[in-house]
């Protein structure tokens, strides 16, 4: 089973926590971990990833903190949980497999990655915002 990691759901949730202040002014880190209820080291490891996939824009000192570079529409889940995780897939059926070309769960594991890869893909930071994600 495909298990997110802390600090995938912790971008989720800072992703989406930036997107509810609809804000043009760079939110302080303090203001977000307290909102969240992480700490503010972990919080600086998880926002550090962010920047470095211009997913955030980051400012320092009076006035610094963080803000989105898009819309929260443009945002998929599924970029924002690729940004953290090693792998979104279940199983590592890579092309250097050695059983490739004649294992028959293979199409099984490519069938149940590409759903996955789907499902995160089309989800969108607004759709979340919106509640369009029935249960």
């Amino acid at each position: 089973m495909f298990l997110v990691s802390t600090k995938g759901r912790y971008a989720l949730r800072v992703m989406l926590d930036l997107a509810e202040q609809n804000s043009e002014k760079f939110i302080p880190l303090k203001e977000i971990a307290e909102r969240q209820g992480i700490s503010k080291k972990y919080l600086e490891a998880v926002l550090k990833i962010l920047v470095e996939k211009e997913f955030l824009k980051g400012v320092h000192g009076r006035g610094g903190g963080y803000k989105l570079t898009r819309q929260p529409s443009e945002y998929s889940v599924g970029e924002i949980l690729d940004s953290t995780e090693f792998t979104l897939s279940v199983a590592d059926c890579s092309d250097s497999c050695e059983r490739k070309s004649f294992c028959l769960t293979l199409p099984m594991w490519q069938k149940y990655n590409q759903l996955t890869h789907d499902f995160f893909y089309g989800i969108t930071l607004q759709d979340i915002l919106d509640k369009k994600i029935a249960a």
